[in-house]
Order: structure tokens, then sequence, then C-alpha cells
């Protein structure tokens, strides 16, 4: 455990022979929430599982892609899920790349703060108001929701969700600040880049709105690999970070972070599928320099120095290039070293 940071973990999709147990043991371990990622499903379906079984632990998207669904079906989704807890839900929402909403699920991107910003108004009142009947029309740019003939059949659980942002920019997490109440960093996000850039420009969004720190909890995702054998860990950890810098809209952040070089290569091979040559494009540097990794003095060493600013940490697997049971092995490792 690090002193004064609330811990967080990832839950995969699992069959329920697994899920089950997993959950189970990180609410007895004194894990604060968990966070169910979309790769392409949406989150809630895991998180629902979850809720069954387990009666404290939060509950949270992390992130669930709010482009690529109405803003009602989302609100929906959140309200259901908070009744099946309890009032544990927590909604993360992510722009994600624009290749992969607008490519992969055919869906309109624009402009991804101004989106953004519009998703969760209309969420919020959805939530706070959906069952009175009074939301009539919500005109947006991206999103018109005429709500003359909707009502839920009965309140949300609470008149607000949390609602956590993602952030990879400086202005993502102005908008954080400004509006949301938790912001979720990326764990792309180095040591460096958490120090010199978060927190100004989260404290930005948050005097533009009169609030005080104490009203967003920043979270960093952090992908972490515990293991001895370093070469390994970095080995292991390559072809996640390779995967991760595909997207041309990253480029200005790794340019920033001194790997720009390194990011047009790996996009070179991404458009021409190779992904060897993707991996190969990733120096051991680039990996070190976004993963908390090597041994578990080294990784508690890392992590307390970039969880500085934060109020709480999700260390997370590798998701691509690590096999299944070597990826249990290193979710088992975290485990013991952050929430024994």
């Amino acid at each position: 455990m690090i002193e004064g940071k609330r811990i967080w973990a990832e839950l995969p999709v699992l069959a329920a022979s697994e899920l089950v147990p997993l959950v189970q043991r990180l609410e007895a371990a004194g894990v604060e929430g968990v966070w169910a990622p979309q790769i392409f499903g949406a989150p809630f379906t895991v998180l629902a599982a979850a809720a069954a079984v387990t009666q404290r632990i939060k509950l949270a998207t992390g992130i669930a892609l709010a482009f690529t669904r109405s803003p009602l079906e989302t609100a929906c989704s959140a309200i259901d899920l908070d009744h099946i807890s309890d009032g544990r839900a927590v909604l993360g929402l992510g722009s994600s790349a624009k290749s992969q909403i607008e490519g992969s699920f055919g869906m309109e991107y624009g402009k991804p703060l101004a989106h953004m910003r519009e998703v969760v108004s209309q969420v919020r009142a959805v939530i706070e108001k959906g069952h009175t009947g009074e939301l009539q029309k919500l005109e947006g740019e991206y999103h018109t929701l005429d709500l003359s003939h909707f009502r839920l059949v009965r309140p949300a659980r609470r008149p607000a969700i949390p609602v956590y942002l993602p952030a990879v920019f400086e202005k993502a997490c102005e908008q954080a600040g400004a509006i949301a109440d938790g912001l979720l960093g990326h764990p792309l996000w180095t040591t460096d880049w958490v120090r010199d850039k978060v927190g100004t420009h989260l404290q930005a969004g948050l005097d533009k709105n009169g609030r005080e720190r104490s009203d967003i909890d920043v979270n960093l995702m952090l992908f972490t690999v515990i293991n001895d054998d370093r070469a390994e860990a970095i080995a292991d950890a390559r072809a996640n970070i390779a995967f991760y810098t595909q997207s041309p809209q990253y480029l200005r952040y790794f340019t920033e972070i001194g790997f720009g070089d390194e990011a047009q290569a790996i996009q070179a091979a991404f458009a021409a599928q190779d992904y060897e040559a993707m991996a190969r494009a990733c120096p051991d540097e680039m990996v070190t320099a976004i993963t908390i990794l090597g041994s578990a003095d080294d990784v508690m060493a890392q992590t307390i120095e970039r969880a500085r600013f934060a109020d709480s940490i999700t260390p997370v697997v590798p998701q691509f290039g690590v096999e299944p049971d070597k990826a249990a092995t290193y979710r088992q490792r975290i485990a013991d070293l952050f929430y024994p």
C-alpha cells in the first residue's frame, strides 16, 4: 500500500468462475474500486456481474467510449448499474482515437472536447431529471434528444453519478478540472509529464469554474510489470506500448516526451499491419519511460514518485502482447505488492 493513496484495480472480462473470486478478493483486500475498460464491448456488462457478488467496492467504466452510443443509452446504462450495485457506479467516459470511433465503430468523432462536454451534460441531465418528464428536448451540436415522450420508470438511485474523464493532453486535463468529478490519468503518461503538465492544466480548469482541488479525484492508471528480470519485464511491456503508440493523434505527445521519431516508425508499421516491426521500432528507453517495471522494490519506488500528485492509483497489467497465464501472474504480483 502507498500511504495516503487509494488503490484501484482493473477488472478484465473473464469467465464467471474467474471473475467472481477475483472481484471478491479485491473487495476483501480493501481495494477502493475496479475499472472495466471498453476495448470493444461496453463495460457495463462485466460491472453488473461484479455488482451482484460484492457489497462495497466501487464499479467504474474505465473507460466507456462516449461517442459510440447515444447519451441517453449511456445514462440509462449507468443508472441501471447504480441500481444493481446499490449506488456504487462510477461513469468513466472517454473519446478514444478518431480512427477507432469513425473507422471501427462508424460513429461521428467531431471535436472531441466539445463533443465530450455535450455528452457529459446530456448524460447528467437524464440521470438527474429523466424521471420527471421535464427534459423535453436536449439540443446539441452532436446529439439532439427528443425526450418529450421519455420518462424513466423510477428515479435514478442517486441524482448524480460520479463522472471521470481520462486525459492525454493538457486541454483534456483542463476540461476534467472544469466539469468532472475525477481525472483518470492515461497510462501512457510519464513521470515528467505528470509533474510538468498535469497539475497546471487541471488547476486552470478548476479555477475556470471556481472549484477546489479537493473537488476532483486524480487517479493515475499505471502500466505495471513486476519482474526481477528487468529485460524480461521490458520485453513483456514492449508490444503494449507499441500498440498504444499507433494512433496518429498521439504523435504530438510522443514528440514532446522525446520519442517522436519512434512513434512515427511505429505508426508506419501499424499502417502496413507489420506488428513485429511495431515492436522493433519501440526501444527500451520508450518502454521504461512509460511503464513502471522491475523488481517489487523498484516498482514501489517508481510508483511513489509518479503518484505524488495523485489521490488514487490503478496499477494495471499491459493488455496487449502478454499471454493470459503470464498476465494472471503479473496481476497476482500487483495484488501482492499493492493490496496484500
